[in-house]
């Protein structure tokens, strides 16, 4: 009976984990399947652990991370007609020739030291061989690592091989998975090299571990001997009367350029002279254009089909295009291309395409900076016709993740303080007027010099608040000159604000408690 009871709640705790995993489908019309198992499975399988039944445990991850580890893994497969699901039901109803079972778990004991393992060309077996990723080993649970083992692992369910690269020789490779090149938004890997430290990873046409001519074109494998091909083309190239027409009071065009050979064209009709404001976004999973695979390209023609001006940035993979054109018709062709970092063979995705004409509020956001004594200064120029609502400090140690410093007033131009790093630090401003326009600065990066003395740093003169720079999290306390106690909190690592709008003007104590040190500042309010 103990044993029913046990077994029955063992059910019971694997169909609740079941029902708290989102379910979410990139292509459901699509012939073929690519399933995302994050919720725990019990494998039946000859030919993983030794033909021993096993139990993999749950991810470990949050709806959340489950949410973007499924947007990185459906944009890589994007340009093909397969549907990356997380729901169970539709895997179950996918042909069994053209699906594929990818299980995140925890459990790794059974195939230690990798952070996943496949079968190469299991996707057509027709006998639900599971593929594997290990979560608790990528980051641990990182859904930007998660992610791209997912879609490493099914490309070798696919019929693919590792990607390598090779020195001049052309012998043994110098990288048997190769790491890409380049850092910060356009930084590129292959998805079969090892991409978990690059933001942009796609599919490539390069050479694998058995040698540096043995080259394999990854989208033709994929297209050609899975039973399932390219999507169809969505916005024809031809520039004429056919064309989609793009309206500035028309909603946002979501487009996919499939293949090498795909440009999609749209027409923009003006009937007085004006400011046009186009642009191009890939699809990303965070700022910065985080997890994009499309590097895009725009071309612009007039009536006549004759090109004026080609726009293709090379440190963003998007396009911003802000220009004065006369009354008329213009064409607007758009592709995927290549950049430092690498060529347009992978530059395949999704985007999204916004066009509007009149004045913008914000014309321009400069970001300008010095590094100087341990101290980072920031200046930034902001050019607007309306007033600017909020300034929001942003930093990365990467180039690629940034998160909030500090949110400053529109008028300010200026922001100084003491990070608590070392190395290189990146930093940008998100700017929103009052009409909630939102534009980004460039990025500019600051090295770190020196250590900080101190564990926090306060502003000594204040009017309304206390600006606290902390190097670790931890609690406060505001005092008087008589050491009684008027205000009491805790704090984040990083820059914090405390309001002391309420006190009188005068001299007050701060004191700072953090893993069993005590730090005391004095402050003037004027």
């Amino acid at each position: 009976m103990k044993k029913i009871i046990a077994l029955l709640l063992t059910i019971f705790l694997l169909t609740t984990e079941a029902i708290a995993v989102p379910k979410l489908s990139s292509y459901p019309a699509a012939p073929a399947t690519i399933f995302l198992d994050f919720d725990g499975h019990y494998v039946q399988s000859t030919v993983w652990n030794g033909g021993n039944s096993f139990y993999c445990a749950p991810s470990g991850l949050t709806d959340p991370q489950i949410t973007e580890v499924f947007n990185r893994v459906a944009e890589d497969y994007r340009p093909f007609s397969i549907n990356i699901t997380t729901d169970s039901t539709v895997f179950l109803a996918a042909p069994l020739t053209k699906r594929i079972r990818v299980v995140i778990t925890t459990t790794s004991s059974w195939y230690p030291g990798v952070g996943g393992i496949a079968y190469v060309g299991s996707f057509t077996w027709g006998d639900d061989t599971p593929a594997f990723v290990f979560s608790d080993l990528l980051g641990p649970y990182s859904p930007k690592m998660v992610g791209e083992c997912c879609s490493h692992e099914s490309g070798h369910t696919l019929g693919l091989s590792h990607q390598s690269r090779y020195g001049a020789d052309c012998i043994n490779p110098v990288e048997p998975y190769n790491s890409g090149t380049g850092s910060g938004e356009t930084g590129w890997s292959p998805i079969m090299g090892n991409s978990y430290y690059r933001n942009m990873s796609n599919w490539n046409n390069g050479p694998t571990p058995y040698g540096c001519t043995a080259v394999q074109d990854n989208l033709s494998i994929i297209a050609t001997q899975n039973g399932f091909t390219y999507r169809a083309d969505d916005y024809a190239e031809a520039l004429n009367s056919n064309a989609y027409a793009l309206t500035p009071s028309g909603s946002a065009v979501n487009g996919l350029i499939s293949t090498n050979a795909d440009k999609d064209a749209f027409k923009v009709t003006l009937a007085q002279n004006t400011n046009v404001h186009i642009t191009a976004v890939p699809f990303n999973v965070g700022s910065n254009y985080i997890g994009a695979n499309l590097d895009i390209k725009i071309e612009l023609y007039n009536a006549s089909a004759v090109l004026i001006r080609t726009y293709d940035p090379a440190a963003t993979m998007s396009v911003t295009i802000d220009t004065m054109l006369n009354a008329g018709t213009y064409y607007l062709k758009l592709d995927g291309t290549g950049n430092t970092n690498t060529g347009e063979y992978g530059s395949l995705g999704s985007y999204t395409l916004n066009f509007t004409s009149g004045a913008l509020p914000i014309h321009a956001v400069e970001l300008s900076g010095t590094a100087e004594k341990g101290k980072h200064t920031l200046n930034w120029k902001i050019i607007a016709d309306e007033p600017v609502r909020a300034i929001e400090v942003q930093a990365s140690d990467d180039g690629i993740h940034f998160s909030n410093l500090t949110n400053t007033g529109g008028t300010v131009n200026r922001f100084t303080y003491q990070p608590y790093k070392t190395g290189t630090i990146y930093y940008r401003l998100k700017v929103t007027s009052v009409r909630d326009q939102t534009v980004y600065s460039n990025t500019i990066a600051l090295r770190v010099s020196g250590t900080a003395d101190k564990l926090f740093r306060v502003s000594t003169l204040v009017q309304d608040e206390v600006l606290v720079n902390a190097s670790q999290n931890y609690q406060y306390q505001l005092l008087d000159m008589n050491g009684r106690t008027l205000l009491t909190g805790s704090g984040l690592k990083g820059i914090a604000r405390v309001s002391v709008a309420q006190l009188p003007g005068g001299m007050y104590m701060i004191q700072f408690f953090s893993n069993g040190e005590k730090q005391t500042e004095r402050i003037i309010k004027q």
